[in-house]
């Protein structure tokens, strides 16, 4: 897996996981939409953590700056 992540992309995607955290326990979301909308903020953290994202490689972006 070559990184293909740059670094305001995965500050963006841990800041999409927080809001939606947020939003659940603040109830402003809540039951089906609101546990999707933390799933899907749970991969994009993963995404980030692992500092890859397999549909950027399948569209071939890539947000990391080279050097």
């Amino acid at each position: 897996m070559k990184p293909n992540l740059g670094n305001t992309d995965k500050i963006v995607r841990v800041l999409v996981f927080l809001g939606a955290l947020v939003l659940y326990f603040m109830e402003v979301t809540s039951g089906v939409f609101g546990i999707t909308l933390i799933v899907i903020g749970a991969v994009l953290l993963l995404t980030s953590l692992l500092n890859y994202c397999p549909l950027y490689s399948i569209l071939g972006i890539s947000t990391k700056r080279k050097k």
